[in-house]
């Protein structure tokens, strides 16, 4: 006989590989005052909830656990039903389909997650799925640099094809930006078809050596460098990457042009999710927007999700149904 007290969740009590996590049994949560609890139904693997595993970069300790962690359970994306209301909570209702980001708790990676009903949460447009409402990590994190661009400006895009890359696309040109993507060979369609202006194979072409100029470059995987990119920027262009760099070389440059005041170099940290996730919910239901998906495990299945996911091969998002 089931216990519908309890509930699956993928629990780790340490730091480590893939093989840290465990599926187990654990208490339902229930709602405190002004929270509400979510049947989840989908929810992914990314590069967050990869390097939190490891506890990667070390300074990262800092916030999640110095020498354990302090939560027992990963996963920042959901989607799923409401299906509990703490005291307070008039701004949904029990059945409501919503989706959204648990960015400083995590706990998606369960059957039940609770949130405050004020945090990065929304309801899922019509004609959504729910593994196709888990899009919000990879572009909350791309958002925080094209948000640095404005109508009529023209950015690079390097590493176009995963999660952040391909939010970027979207969002930047949802800002009416000429976007030039950077991919791979089995990639070039993809970035055609996602709305880039121009599209670079870089198996096959030294896209810093194009001739041209822009007013941002985002190296959305982590893999090349300022130093590398600096001819592809105009006077005032700015270079941001989503990784510190080889020997922390990004995170040293942003420190430095700030206090230069030039801020050409920037590592992006994303911002009042909350509000984000309300302007995506509109993007997508708008047809501006769409989660580009690589595969699909079962919860039973997360620890090859994590194993796949480190290897950096992903298209996209990678979806856990729960």
């Amino acid at each position: 006989m089931t216990d519908v007290s309890m509930m699956r969740a993928v629990v780790f009590d340490r730091y480590g590989p893939p093989e840290t996590l465990v599926l187990s049994d654990v208490p339902i949560p229930h709602p405190s005052s002004g929270e509400i609890r979510i049947r989840v139904h989908a929810t992914t693997v990314n590069r967050t909830d990869t390097a939190t595993l490891r506890a990667h970069p070390f300074f990262a300790r800092a916030m999640t656990g110095l020498f354990r962690p302090k939560m027992r359970t990963l996963g920042v994306d959901f989607a799923g039903v409401v299906d509990a209301l703490g005291d307070g909570v008039t701004k949904f209702q029990l059945g409501d389909r919503v989706f959204g980001l648990s960015p400083d708790r995590f706990g998606a990676h369960a059957e039940y997650l609770c949130v405050p009903a004020n945090a990065a949460i929304a309801r899922i447009p019509k004609g959504i799925g729910f593994d196709e409402a888990v899009v919000g990590e990879g572009a909350w994190y791309a958002n925080s640099t094209t948000s640095l661009l404005w109508e009529g400006q023209s950015c690079l895009i390097y590493g176009a094809s995963g999660a952040i890359g391909t939010a970027a696309v979207q969002l930047a040109k949802a800002r009416g930006v000429k976007v030039t993507a950077v991919v791979g060979n089995r990639h070039l369609d993809l970035a055609r078809k996602l709305g880039a202006d121009r599209v670079l194979n870089y198996a096959k072409q030294d896209f810093t050596a194009i001739g041209e100029t822009f007013d941002l470059v985002f190296d959305a995987v982590g893999k090349t460098s300022w130093f590398a990119c600096r001819p592809l920027l105009k006077s005032n262009g700015i270079y941001t990457a989503t990784d510190l760099g080889r020997y922390w070389s990004n995170v040293i440059l942003s420190i430095w042009h700030g206090v230069i005041r030039s801020r050409r170099v920037r590592i992006p940290f994303p911002e009042d999710a909350a509000g984000f996730v309300q302007d995506l919910a509109e993007l997508v239901a708008a047809g501006q927007f769409r989660g580009v998906f690589d595969r699909s495990y079962d919860l039973e299945s997360i620890v090859e999700a994590f194993r796949y996911v480190e290897a950096g091969q992903k298209t996209g998002i990678v979806v856990i149904n729960v």
